[in-house]
């Protein structure tokens, strides 16, 4: 009896799902809201204060990762790839509120997802976090310049910002798990591009 080799499956189609722009502005927001995560850790958590040092800097480092992290999304807006996908994420139709009751049911089945090229969960973080690092930019301002405001919206601010940062922390931590869970989409932010079958079944209202 003979034997044939197996010829191999041909390698899923790819689509593109973000530009080059796009996945630069997304570098280097992670990139700065990481520098901000670790400054103010340094900041606040007496072990690592006591093993860095030098607070003068760290603080002078963490003011200036903060004032530039609207920086790359300002950029950003002179793409039209990423003002179009910011209208997309700006958008919450039907089939997202389909998307939520799902994923408060667990029901991971992607059939019970609808989705277009963002699901729900990815368009509320992103109205979340961006609306989050308006009011810490704000508040870090007041503390920042001391002679702005009075005693009393310092104060407010110093509790608003270190609370909504450790708020921060934790979305990050969770944004970051679902990434490391979903290889396909950490590509399609490498690499700019995705698997069709991935974009079908992930995000099948989107028409890519």
């Amino acid at each position: 009896m003979s034997l044939r080799a197996e010829t191999p499956a041909p390698p899923s189609a790819s689509v593109r799902r973000f530009s080059p722009a796009e996945r630069w502005v997304h570098r280097a927001t992670a990139a700065l809201m990481g520098v901000c995560v670790v400054t103010a850790a340094c900041l606040y958590i007496p072990q690592l204060a006591v093993l860095v040092g030098r607070r003068a800097l760290v603080v002078r480092v963490h003011e200036l990762a903060g004032l530039a992290l609207p920086v790359p999304v300002l950029l950003g807006l002179a793409s039209r790839a990423f003002r179009a996908d910011l209208r997309f994420l700006n958008r919450f139709g039907p089939h997202d509120r389909v998307w939520l009751r799902a994923a408060l049911r667990r029901d991971k089945r992607p059939a019970s997802r609808p989705a277009g090229k963002f699901n729900a969960g990815q368009k509320i973080y992103a109205a979340w976090i961006a609306g989050a690092a308006l009011v810490m930019l704000g508040t870090g301002l007041m503390m920042w310049f001391t002679h702005l405001t009075p005693l009393m919206w310092r104060t407010s601010a110093t509790f608003v910002h270190d609370w909504l940062a450790l708020t921060i922390g934790v979305v990050l931590a969770g944004h970051i798990g679902m990434a490391l869970g979903d290889p396909e989409a950490r590509r399609g932010l490498r690499t700019g591009s995705v698997s069709r079958d991935w974009a079908e079944r992930q995000h099948r209202l989107w028409r890519p």
